[in-house]
């Protein structure tokens, strides 16, 4: 009987230790999209192209073998949908984090995740209308997406 007690009040003031003292520690939501945007895309012929706000399609012509896009995605989406002219595109995406001065970086140090960068390989295809889209991991659950002709 005294050994119950014992540990009675032992568990008793634990109990007491938590509730007076104990701080909570809870993992913020992770955030919903808020932006994607194709960055560039990469050909053999035209190296690096950047893609203007807005830009509907390639200035250079990338036709040929090896056309790299490149995509920016800030927030957390569930599992983008990629096309060439409907027909799906594989890649490989990166986590995105930034610094106080809003530069996007990797995260090879340790800072928050924002977002992925996404780099698909057209395998191939010569050109076409290249989509990207995504919907938010949680709310408001909304769907962004864009699109760039790449020629």
């Amino acid at each position: 009987m005294q050994c119950i007690k014992k540990r009675l009040a032992g568990v008793f003031a634990m109990a007491m230790a938590l509730f007076l003292g104990a701080q909570t520690v809870s993992a913020a939501s992770a955030p919903p999209l808020t932006q994607v945007k194709v960055l560039k895309v990469e050909s053999p012929g035209c190296g690096f192209e950047d893609i203007a706000e807005g830009q509907a399609q390639t200035r250079c012509n990338h036709s040929g073998p090896n056309i790299k896009v490149y995509v920016l995605e800030v927030g957390y989406g569930r599992q983008p949908q990629v096309a060439l002219d409907g027909f799906e595109v594989d890649g490989t995406r990166t986590k995105v984090c930034a610094f106080a001065n809003g530069n996007l970086t990797d995260c090879s140090e340790r800072t928050k995740v924002v977002g992925y960068l996404y780099i698909f390989n057209l395998a191939g295809k010569q050109e076409g209308t290249f989509t990207f889209s995504n919907t938010s991991i949680n709310a408001p659950g909304n769907t962004m997406s864009t699109q760039l002709y790449i020629k």
